[in-house]
Protein backbone atom coordinates (compact mmCIF):
# COMPACT_ATOMS: atom_id res chain seq x y z
CA UNK A 1 0.00 0.00 0.00
CA UNK A 2 1.44 3.39 -0.98
CA UNK A 3 1.16 6.43 1.20
CA UNK A 4 2.00 10.04 0.44
CA UNK A 5 4.97 11.38 2.33
CA UNK A 6 2.75 13.80 4.23
CA UNK A 7 0.79 10.86 5.62
CA UNK A 8 3.92 8.84 6.39
CA UNK A 9 6.12 6.19 4.87
CA UNK A 10 5.30 2.69 6.09
CA UNK A 11 8.14 0.92 7.86
CA UNK A 12 9.59 -2.43 6.82
CA UNK A 13 8.17 -4.90 9.35
CA UNK A 14 10.70 -6.53 11.68
CA UNK A 15 11.14 -10.27 10.95
CA UNK A 16 9.30 -12.45 13.47
CA UNK A 17 11.02 -15.68 12.39
CA UNK A 18 14.38 -16.45 10.77
CA UNK A 19 12.45 -17.31 7.57
CA UNK A 20 10.96 -13.77 7.57
CA UNK A 21 14.42 -12.34 6.84
CA UNK A 22 14.17 -13.87 3.36
CA UNK A 23 17.73 -15.23 3.72
CA UNK A 24 18.98 -18.81 3.86
CA UNK A 25 20.05 -20.19 7.24
CA UNK A 26 23.51 -20.92 5.78
CA UNK A 27 24.01 -17.29 4.67
CA UNK A 28 22.88 -15.92 8.04
CA UNK A 29 25.03 -18.42 9.90
CA UNK A 30 28.12 -17.56 7.83
CA UNK A 31 27.63 -13.80 8.28
CA UNK A 32 27.22 -14.39 12.03
CA UNK A 33 30.44 -16.45 12.19
CA UNK A 34 32.39 -13.88 10.13
CA UNK A 35 31.08 -11.03 12.31
CA UNK A 36 31.94 -12.81 15.59
CA UNK A 37 35.40 -13.60 14.20
CA UNK A 38 36.15 -10.11 12.85
CA UNK A 39 34.65 -8.12 15.77
CA UNK A 40 35.57 -10.57 18.55
CA UNK A 41 32.00 -10.66 19.90
CA UNK A 42 31.02 -12.75 22.90
CA UNK A 43 27.38 -12.18 23.86
CA UNK A 44 24.09 -12.62 22.00
CA UNK A 45 23.21 -8.94 22.59
CA UNK A 46 26.50 -7.86 20.95
CA UNK A 47 25.84 -10.20 18.02
CA UNK A 48 22.25 -8.95 17.73
CA UNK A 49 23.44 -5.34 17.52
CA UNK A 50 26.13 -6.22 14.94
CA UNK A 51 24.00 -8.27 12.53
CA UNK A 52 20.85 -6.11 13.08
CA UNK A 53 18.60 -8.99 14.06
CA UNK A 54 16.42 -9.10 17.18
CA UNK A 55 17.88 -10.79 20.28
CA UNK A 56 15.41 -13.75 20.19
CA UNK A 57 16.19 -14.48 16.51
CA UNK A 58 19.94 -14.04 17.08
CA UNK A 59 19.62 -16.48 19.97
CA UNK A 60 17.98 -18.99 17.60
CA UNK A 61 20.82 -18.54 15.11
CA UNK A 62 23.40 -19.07 17.86
CA UNK A 63 21.61 -22.29 18.91
CA UNK A 64 21.79 -23.58 15.33
CA UNK A 65 25.56 -22.88 15.21
CA UNK A 66 26.00 -24.56 18.60
CA UNK A 67 24.25 -27.68 17.34
CA UNK A 68 26.66 -27.66 14.40
CA UNK A 69 29.58 -27.42 16.90
CA UNK A 70 30.71 -24.08 15.39
CA UNK A 71 30.13 -21.94 18.51
CA UNK A 72 30.56 -23.03 22.10
CA UNK A 73 29.43 -21.56 25.40
CA UNK A 74 32.08 -20.20 27.76
CA UNK A 75 29.80 -19.90 30.77
CA UNK A 76 28.34 -16.77 32.34
CA UNK A 77 30.24 -13.60 31.47
CA UNK A 78 29.58 -11.59 34.61
CA UNK A 79 28.12 -12.93 37.81
CA UNK A 80 24.95 -11.15 38.85
CA UNK A 81 21.35 -10.68 37.82
CA UNK A 82 22.15 -8.93 34.52
CA UNK A 83 24.65 -11.58 33.46
CA UNK A 84 24.81 -12.91 29.92
CA UNK A 85 26.16 -16.16 28.60
CA UNK A 86 29.46 -15.76 26.75
CA UNK A 87 30.24 -17.64 23.55
CA UNK A 88 33.31 -18.21 21.43
CA UNK A 89 34.02 -19.77 18.06
CA UNK A 90 34.99 -23.44 18.20
CA UNK A 91 37.93 -24.51 16.02
CA UNK A 92 35.45 -25.70 13.38
CA UNK A 93 33.69 -22.31 13.63
CA UNK A 94 36.96 -20.41 13.06
CA UNK A 95 37.72 -22.61 10.05
CA UNK A 96 34.22 -22.02 8.67
CA UNK A 97 34.51 -18.22 9.29
CA UNK A 98 37.87 -18.10 7.43
CA UNK A 99 36.47 -20.14 4.57
CA UNK A 100 33.44 -17.82 4.32
CA UNK A 101 35.71 -14.73 4.49
CA UNK A 102 37.77 -16.13 1.60
CA UNK A 103 34.56 -16.13 -0.48
CA UNK A 104 33.41 -12.67 0.66
CA UNK A 105 34.85 -10.30 3.26
CA UNK A 106 31.38 -8.95 4.00
CA UNK A 107 30.29 -9.13 7.64
CA UNK A 108 27.98 -7.12 9.90
CA UNK A 109 24.34 -6.21 9.22
CA UNK A 110 22.38 -8.96 7.50
CA UNK A 111 21.39 -7.96 3.98
CA UNK A 112 17.81 -7.39 2.78
CA UNK A 113 16.86 -9.64 -0.17
CA UNK A 114 16.41 -7.62 -3.35
CA UNK A 115 12.76 -8.66 -3.76
CA UNK A 116 11.92 -7.43 -0.23
CA UNK A 117 13.79 -4.18 -0.87
CA UNK A 118 11.75 -3.61 -4.05
CA UNK A 119 8.57 -3.72 -1.94
CA UNK A 120 9.96 -1.08 0.45
CA UNK A 121 10.99 1.12 -2.51
CA UNK A 122 7.36 1.08 -3.70
CA UNK A 123 6.17 2.09 -0.23
CA UNK A 124 8.47 5.14 -0.14
CA UNK A 125 8.65 5.98 -3.85
CA UNK A 126 9.81 9.43 -4.94
CA UNK A 127 6.72 9.36 -7.18
CA UNK A 128 4.44 9.31 -4.12
CA UNK A 129 5.55 12.77 -3.03
CA UNK A 130 2.85 15.41 -3.39
CA UNK A 131 4.90 18.51 -4.09
CA UNK A 132 3.03 21.68 -3.20
CA UNK A 133 3.75 25.18 -4.39
CA UNK A 134 4.44 26.33 -0.81
CA UNK A 135 6.95 23.55 -0.21
CA UNK A 136 8.85 24.31 -3.40
CA UNK A 137 8.78 28.05 -2.69
CA UNK A 138 10.04 27.42 0.84
CA UNK A 139 13.10 25.53 -0.40
CA UNK A 140 13.89 28.23 -2.99
CA UNK A 141 13.09 31.36 -0.97
CA UNK A 142 16.76 32.42 -0.99
CA UNK A 143 16.64 32.60 -4.81
CA UNK A 144 14.92 35.27 -6.90
CA UNK A 145 13.24 33.28 -9.65
CA UNK A 146 10.91 34.30 -12.46
CA UNK A 147 7.27 33.50 -11.60
CA UNK A 148 6.81 31.13 -14.56
CA UNK A 149 9.79 29.01 -13.53
CA UNK A 150 8.07 27.54 -10.46
CA UNK A 151 5.00 26.80 -12.57
CA UNK A 152 7.20 24.51 -14.68
CA UNK A 153 9.32 23.14 -11.84
CA UNK A 154 6.41 22.10 -9.60
CA UNK A 155 4.88 19.49 -11.93
CA UNK A 156 8.37 18.26 -12.87
CA UNK A 157 9.31 17.53 -9.25
CA UNK A 158 5.86 16.11 -8.42
CA UNK A 159 6.07 13.64 -11.29
CA UNK A 160 9.37 12.19 -10.07
CA UNK A 161 10.45 12.12 -13.73
CA UNK A 162 13.61 13.44 -15.42
CA UNK A 163 14.24 17.19 -15.66
CA UNK A 164 16.70 19.07 -17.89
CA UNK A 165 17.65 22.58 -16.73
CA UNK A 166 19.50 24.49 -19.43
CA UNK A 167 20.59 28.03 -20.13
CA UNK A 168 23.56 30.40 -19.83
CA UNK A 169 26.05 29.83 -16.98
CA UNK A 170 25.82 31.59 -13.64
CA UNK A 171 22.05 31.73 -13.35
CA UNK A 172 21.44 29.30 -10.54
CA UNK A 173 20.78 25.97 -12.27
CA UNK A 174 22.82 24.20 -9.58
CA UNK A 175 21.06 26.16 -6.81
CA UNK A 176 17.68 25.24 -8.27
CA UNK A 177 18.71 21.57 -8.43
CA UNK A 178 19.69 21.79 -4.74
CA UNK A 179 16.39 23.51 -3.95
CA UNK A 180 14.52 20.60 -5.55
CA UNK A 181 16.42 18.24 -3.25
CA UNK A 182 15.61 20.34 -0.16
CA UNK A 183 11.92 20.45 -1.09
CA UNK A 184 11.59 16.66 -0.79
CA UNK A 185 12.05 16.92 2.94
CA UNK A 186 10.89 13.56 4.32
CA UNK A 187 12.63 10.43 5.60
CA UNK A 188 12.95 6.95 4.13
CA UNK A 189 14.35 3.53 5.09
CA UNK A 190 17.65 2.53 3.44
CA UNK A 191 19.03 -1.01 3.85
CA UNK A 192 22.70 -1.22 4.78
CA UNK A 193 23.05 -3.83 2.05
CA UNK A 194 20.93 -5.97 -0.25
CA UNK A 195 21.27 -9.59 -1.33
CA UNK A 196 20.81 -11.14 -4.74
CA UNK A 197 21.77 -14.69 -5.76
CA UNK A 198 23.83 -15.09 -2.58
CA UNK A 199 25.85 -11.94 -3.33
CA UNK A 200 25.86 -8.98 -0.94
CA UNK A 201 25.73 -5.44 -2.39
CA UNK A 202 26.48 -2.58 0.05
CA UNK A 203 23.90 0.15 -0.50
CA UNK A 204 24.20 2.60 2.41
CA UNK A 205 26.82 5.25 1.72
CA UNK A 206 27.44 7.99 4.33
CA UNK A 207 28.41 10.41 1.54
CA UNK A 208 25.02 9.99 -0.16
CA UNK A 209 22.76 9.12 2.78
CA UNK A 210 22.22 11.42 5.75
CA UNK A 211 21.50 9.25 8.75
CA UNK A 212 18.81 10.50 11.11
CA UNK A 213 20.08 9.34 14.49
CA UNK A 214 17.09 10.39 16.58
CA UNK A 215 14.36 9.44 14.12
CA UNK A 216 12.59 7.36 16.78
CA UNK A 217 12.28 10.40 19.01
CA UNK A 218 11.18 12.82 16.30
CA UNK A 219 7.66 14.03 16.74
CA UNK A 220 5.70 14.65 13.61
CA UNK A 221 8.16 12.49 11.69
CA UNK A 222 6.84 11.30 8.35
CA UNK A 223 7.71 7.70 9.19
CA UNK A 224 5.09 5.30 10.48
CA UNK A 225 6.02 2.40 12.70
CA UNK A 226 4.29 -0.10 14.92
CA UNK A 227 5.44 0.49 18.49
CA UNK A 228 8.52 2.26 17.06
CA UNK A 229 9.76 -1.06 15.74
CA UNK A 230 10.99 -1.76 12.25
CA UNK A 231 13.45 -4.06 10.52
CA UNK A 232 16.80 -2.89 11.92
CA UNK A 233 18.62 -3.99 8.78
CA UNK A 234 17.39 -0.63 7.46
CA UNK A 235 18.64 2.80 8.48
CA UNK A 236 16.40 5.87 8.68
CA UNK A 237 17.78 8.54 6.35
CA UNK A 238 16.83 11.72 4.57
CA UNK A 239 15.95 11.18 0.92
CA UNK A 240 19.34 10.75 -0.75
CA UNK A 241 21.03 13.13 -3.15
CA UNK A 242 23.77 12.15 -5.54
CA UNK A 243 25.47 15.22 -6.99
CA UNK A 244 27.92 14.67 -9.84
CA UNK A 245 29.60 17.01 -12.28
CA UNK A 246 32.41 16.73 -14.80
CA UNK A 247 33.81 13.67 -12.98
CA UNK A 248 30.81 11.45 -13.85
CA UNK A 249 31.77 8.36 -15.86
CA UNK A 250 29.60 5.54 -17.19
CA UNK A 251 31.45 3.02 -14.99
CA UNK A 252 30.02 4.79 -11.88
CA UNK A 253 26.54 3.71 -13.01
CA UNK A 254 27.43 0.01 -12.69
CA UNK A 255 28.12 -2.21 -9.69
CA UNK A 256 31.57 -1.68 -8.25
CA UNK A 257 33.24 -5.02 -7.50
CA UNK A 258 36.23 -5.10 -5.15
CA UNK A 259 38.31 -8.10 -6.19
CA UNK A 260 40.34 -8.07 -2.95
CA UNK A 261 37.40 -8.21 -0.54
CA UNK A 262 35.12 -9.92 -3.10
CA UNK A 263 32.31 -7.52 -2.23
CA UNK A 264 30.04 -5.26 -4.30
CA UNK A 265 29.28 -1.57 -3.84
CA UNK A 266 25.97 -0.31 -5.25
CA UNK A 267 26.01 1.85 -8.37
CA UNK A 268 25.54 5.59 -7.90
CA UNK A 269 21.98 5.59 -9.17
CA UNK A 270 21.02 2.62 -6.99
CA UNK A 271 22.30 4.62 -3.99
CA UNK A 272 20.07 7.51 -5.09
CA UNK A 273 16.91 5.36 -4.96
CA UNK A 274 14.04 7.31 -3.43
CA UNK A 275 15.87 10.60 -3.95
CA UNK A 276 17.52 12.84 -6.52
CA UNK A 277 20.40 12.26 -8.93
CA UNK A 278 21.81 15.61 -10.09
CA UNK A 279 24.10 15.68 -13.12
CA UNK A 280 25.60 19.16 -13.01
CA UNK A 281 27.54 20.64 -15.94
CA UNK A 282 26.29 18.05 -18.43
CA UNK A 283 28.56 18.24 -21.46
CA UNK A 284 31.75 18.66 -19.37
CA UNK A 285 32.21 14.92 -18.77
CA UNK A 286 34.68 12.71 -20.63
CA UNK A 287 31.72 10.68 -21.88
CA UNK A 288 29.59 12.38 -24.56
CA UNK A 289 26.18 13.58 -23.22
CA UNK A 290 24.36 11.33 -25.69
CA UNK A 291 26.16 8.27 -24.22
CA UNK A 292 25.17 9.26 -20.66
CA UNK A 293 21.54 9.80 -21.66
CA UNK A 294 21.48 6.50 -23.58
CA UNK A 295 22.58 4.71 -20.40
CA UNK A 296 19.57 6.19 -18.58
CA UNK A 297 16.90 5.84 -21.26
CA UNK A 298 15.60 2.40 -20.19
CA UNK A 299 15.75 3.08 -16.43
CA UNK A 300 13.95 6.44 -16.77
CA UNK A 301 11.13 4.92 -18.80
CA UNK A 302 10.84 1.43 -17.32
CA UNK A 303 11.55 2.43 -13.68
CA UNK A 304 14.10 -0.35 -13.31
CA UNK A 305 17.80 -0.64 -14.06
CA UNK A 306 19.82 -3.69 -15.10
CA UNK A 307 23.08 -4.44 -13.27
CA UNK A 308 25.62 -7.23 -13.85
CA UNK A 309 27.44 -9.48 -11.40
CA UNK A 310 31.05 -10.62 -11.94
CA UNK A 311 29.66 -13.94 -13.17
CA UNK A 312 27.94 -12.07 -16.01
CA UNK A 313 24.48 -12.63 -14.55
CA UNK A 314 22.18 -9.66 -15.08
CA UNK A 315 19.42 -8.65 -12.69
CA UNK A 316 16.86 -5.88 -12.27
CA UNK A 317 16.97 -3.27 -9.51
CA UNK A 318 14.44 -0.49 -8.91
CA UNK A 319 15.06 2.88 -10.55
CA UNK A 320 13.09 5.26 -8.35
CA UNK A 321 15.04 8.45 -8.82
CA UNK A 322 14.33 12.01 -9.91
CA UNK A 323 17.14 12.72 -12.39
CA UNK A 324 18.01 16.40 -12.81
CA UNK A 325 20.36 17.29 -15.66
CA UNK A 326 21.84 20.78 -15.68
CA UNK A 327 23.78 22.22 -18.61
CA UNK A 328 25.05 25.47 -20.12
CA UNK A 329 24.69 24.02 -23.64
CA UNK A 330 21.57 24.05 -25.79
CA UNK A 331 19.93 20.59 -25.70
CA UNK A 332 19.92 20.38 -29.52
CA UNK A 333 23.73 20.61 -29.48
CA UNK A 334 24.01 17.53 -27.27
CA UNK A 335 21.18 15.10 -27.98
CA UNK A 336 19.30 13.55 -30.84
CA UNK A 337 15.51 13.84 -30.98
CA UNK A 338 14.92 10.39 -29.45
CA UNK A 339 16.98 11.21 -26.35
CA UNK A 340 15.32 14.61 -25.95
CA UNK A 341 11.85 13.06 -26.12
CA UNK A 342 12.75 10.79 -23.23
CA UNK A 343 13.68 13.67 -20.92
CA UNK A 344 10.27 14.44 -19.53
CA UNK A 345 10.67 18.12 -18.60
CA UNK A 346 12.98 20.63 -20.31
CA UNK A 347 13.17 23.97 -18.50
CA UNK A 348 15.20 26.94 -19.70
CA UNK A 349 16.83 29.00 -16.95
CA UNK A 350 17.52 32.41 -18.44
CA UNK A 351 19.52 35.26 -17.01
CA UNK A 352 17.53 37.90 -15.11
CA UNK A 353 15.96 40.94 -16.72
CA UNK A 354 17.43 44.32 -15.75
CA UNK A 355 14.64 44.74 -13.21
CA UNK A 356 15.26 41.29 -11.69
CA UNK A 357 19.01 41.93 -11.60
CA UNK A 358 18.50 45.19 -9.67
CA UNK A 359 16.26 43.34 -7.21
CA UNK A 360 18.95 40.68 -6.64
CA UNK A 361 21.69 43.34 -6.40
CA UNK A 362 19.73 45.30 -3.75
CA UNK A 363 18.98 42.11 -1.80
CA UNK A 364 22.63 40.99 -1.79
CA UNK A 365 23.87 44.48 -0.84
CA UNK A 366 21.44 44.60 2.11
CA UNK A 367 22.44 41.11 3.26
CA UNK A 368 26.16 41.99 3.10
CA UNK A 369 25.61 45.42 4.69
CA UNK A 370 26.88 47.46 1.73
CA UNK A 371 24.86 50.70 1.28
CA UNK A 372 23.33 51.10 -2.18
CA UNK A 373 24.56 54.05 -4.24
CA UNK A 374 22.53 55.47 -7.12
CA UNK A 375 25.55 56.70 -9.13
CA UNK A 376 27.11 53.25 -8.93
CA UNK A 377 23.94 51.59 -10.22
CA UNK A 378 23.71 54.09 -13.11
CA UNK A 379 27.38 53.45 -13.92
CA UNK A 380 26.75 49.69 -13.94
CA UNK A 381 23.67 49.89 -16.17
CA UNK A 382 24.83 52.65 -18.55
CA UNK A 383 28.58 52.01 -18.80
CA UNK A 384 29.49 48.43 -17.84
CA UNK A 385 26.59 46.24 -19.00
CA UNK A 386 26.42 47.67 -22.56
CA UNK A 387 29.98 46.28 -23.04
CA UNK A 388 28.52 42.74 -22.68
CA UNK A 389 25.29 43.36 -24.63
CA UNK A 390 23.33 43.89 -21.40
CA UNK A 391 23.46 40.17 -20.56
CA UNK A 392 22.70 39.95 -16.85
CA UNK A 393 23.51 36.83 -14.81
CA UNK A 394 22.36 35.89 -11.33
CA UNK A 395 25.90 35.39 -10.03
CA UNK A 396 26.96 38.94 -10.96
CA UNK A 397 25.51 40.68 -7.89
CA UNK A 398 27.30 38.41 -5.40
CA UNK A 399 30.54 38.57 -7.36
CA UNK A 400 30.65 42.36 -7.73
CA UNK A 401 29.64 43.11 -4.14
CA UNK A 402 32.13 40.58 -2.70
CA UNK A 403 34.88 42.20 -4.78
CA UNK A 404 33.99 45.68 -3.51
CA UNK A 405 33.94 44.39 0.10
CA UNK A 406 37.41 42.86 -0.40
CA UNK A 407 38.82 46.25 -1.53
CA UNK A 408 37.13 48.12 1.35
CA UNK A 409 38.53 45.66 3.90
CA UNK A 410 42.02 45.86 2.40
CA UNK A 411 41.99 49.66 2.41
CA UNK A 412 40.43 49.86 5.87
CA UNK A 413 37.44 51.91 4.78
CA UNK A 414 33.72 51.38 5.60
CA UNK A 415 31.77 49.14 3.22
CA UNK A 416 30.68 51.23 0.28
CA UNK A 417 30.14 51.18 -3.47
CA UNK A 418 31.15 53.75 -6.09
CA UNK A 419 31.88 53.69 -9.84
CA UNK A 420 35.63 53.26 -9.25
CA UNK A 421 35.06 50.18 -7.01
CA UNK A 422 32.67 48.75 -9.61
CA UNK A 423 35.33 49.17 -12.32
CA UNK A 424 37.86 47.29 -10.17
CA UNK A 425 35.34 44.53 -9.43
CA UNK A 426 34.32 44.27 -13.10
CA UNK A 427 37.94 43.82 -14.14
CA UNK A 428 38.01 40.57 -12.12
CA UNK A 429 34.74 39.31 -13.58
CA UNK A 430 35.84 39.50 -17.19
CA UNK A 431 39.38 38.97 -18.42
CA UNK A 432 40.41 41.16 -21.37
CA UNK A 433 41.24 39.23 -24.54
CA UNK A 434 44.94 39.64 -25.30
CA UNK A 435 47.89 37.66 -26.55
CA UNK A 436 50.38 36.82 -23.82
CA UNK A 437 53.93 36.63 -25.15
CA UNK A 438 55.97 33.67 -23.91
Amino acid sequence: MNMHASAGVFAPAPPKTLEDTGLSIVMMRDILLKTVFRKNLETVSEMSEAIKLSIPLTQQLVEITREQKLIEAQGTLHAGSGSEMAFQLADAGKARALDALSQSEYYGALPVPLEMYKEQVKRQSIRNIQMTRDRLLGSMQHLILPEHLLEHLGPAVSSGRSVLLYGPPGNGKSSIANGIRDALGDLIYVPQCIEYAGQVVTLYDPIVHTLVEDADQQTGSSLRRTDNRYDKRYLICERPTVMTGGELMLSMLDLNYNATSRTYQASLQLKSTGGVFIVDDLGRQEEPPQALINRWIVPMEAEYDILTLQSGEKFEVPFDTLVVFSTNFHPNEMFDGAALRRIFFKIKIDGPTQEEFLKVFAMVAKKKKVPLDENTLIHLLKVKYPTIDNLYANYHANFLIDQMIAVCEYEGIPYQMNPDLVDRAWANMYVTDEVIKH
